[in-house]
């Protein structure tokens, strides 16, 4: 997984921040993924976070991301370790969600099951709700 595109060291959330019970969950693949990268990158103290961003043919699609320090607002908590974070407008399309981490011959990656995705595209890099 690309550190870039996909999880980001911590320092203490801002204290703007917010604790928030999970918002959508992770599976236990997921968790280890996400704990795989932060210990092979060096990111000790980073958040996941996960948000809804303008995105492909249908018109949103998922920011994934390792980051050092939340943003204002941000709605943070904990599952198995890993310490999440998004966004308000971003929880109203995540609410629900499951992210798993699935691995095949040919490629791996996060796969996001949302109940709140009306359609997605084709490539299933997008979705609308």
């Amino acid at each position: 997984m690309d550190t870039s595109v996909a999880v980001a060291p911590v320092a203490a959330p801002s204290s703007e921040a917010k604790s928030e019970s999970a918002a959508f969950t992770l599976t236990a693949r997921a968790v280890d993924q996400v704990k795989t990268v932060i210990a092979k990158e060096k990111l000790d103290g980073h958040f996941l976070t996960v948000r809804v961003v303008p995105a492909g043919c249908s018109g949103l699609g998922y920011d994934l991301n390792l980051i050092k320090e939340t943003k204002q607002g941000d709605l943070i908590w904990d599952q198995d370790g890993v310490q999440i974070c998004t966004d308000a407008m971003s929880l109203t399309y995540l609410k629900g969600t499951v992210v798993d981490y699935l691995t095949s011959d040919t490629q791996s990656g996060f796969k996001f099951e949302n109940p709140n995705a009306k359609s997605s595209c084709g490539c299933g890099s997008s979705f609308s709700a």
